[in-house]
């Protein structure tokens, strides 16, 4: 009978080099694809974050109403106000009403800069009270500046509102708002919200000016 023959020694530690050859490359594309799911996944959470804000925003100047407001103090605050760099202050019509609560329509919201936040800010009254609290959400973190210019009916920017000087309405509101945001990862972003009830409203103040708008 023929006599059989094993591996030698030699033979075997070839055959162990190879294998382990062919697992550290396998391992490192397998790593590599990882790595990269998790970049990709990262990447469309932050999209999709930076969406919801942007689509906050739009939603809010898009339904600016002409409507003042007064603070805790009770003077009159505008229906649209950017008091300093990285705030914005507005009414806004269209706020749903589900469950049927004897409330207005409208809504006063306001955005700011909270160390390196973008936080919304809502109150449940228009006109509001010293124990009035507004409700935070978070829209975006990683945000270095807030800036807002506002076009007024000359097709020129402010970058305060009511503008400066001359005496303006408390219910006027401008044509556009343009928002830019500077963020930590992906640098500077830029929005420009029309506002479609601007144009009419320069002219004339709104015809409601209580709560029920």
């Amino acid at each position: 009978m023929r006599r059989q023959r094993g591996f030698s020694l030699l033979e075997l530690l070839v055959a162990l080099a190879v294998f382990s050859l062919l697992s550290v490359m396998a391992y490192g594309g397998l790593r590599s694809v990882l790595q990269a799911k998790q970049q990709t996944d990262q990447a469309a959470t932050r999209l999709q974050q930076l969406q919801s804000a942007m689509l906050f925003l739009e939603r809010d100047v898009e339904q600016l109403a002409a409507r003042p407001i007064r603070d805790e103090y009770g003077d009159v605050q505008p229906a649209l106000q950017r008091a300093d760099a990285s705030s914005l202050a507005l009414t806004r019509a269209g706020w749903s009403n589900p469950t049927g609560r004897p409330r207005s329509t409208l809504q006063r919201v306001a955005y700011v800069l909270d160390t390196d936040r973008l936080v919304r800010l809502s109150w449940q009254v228009l006109d509001r009270a010293q124990d009035s609290e507004p409700y935070r959400t978070v829209l975006l973190e990683g945000v270095r500046t807030l800036t807002v210019r506002l076009l007024d009916e000359n097709r020129q920017w402010q970058e305060a509102w009511p503008p400066q000087g001359d005496h303006w309405p408390a219910w006027i509101l401008p044509l556009a708002v343009e928002v830019t945001l500077e963020l930590d990862d992906w640098g500077e972003i830029k929005r420009t919200f029309k506002v479609p009830s601007g144009p009419a409203l320069v002219q004339q103040p709104p015809d409601n000016g209580g709560e029920q708008g």
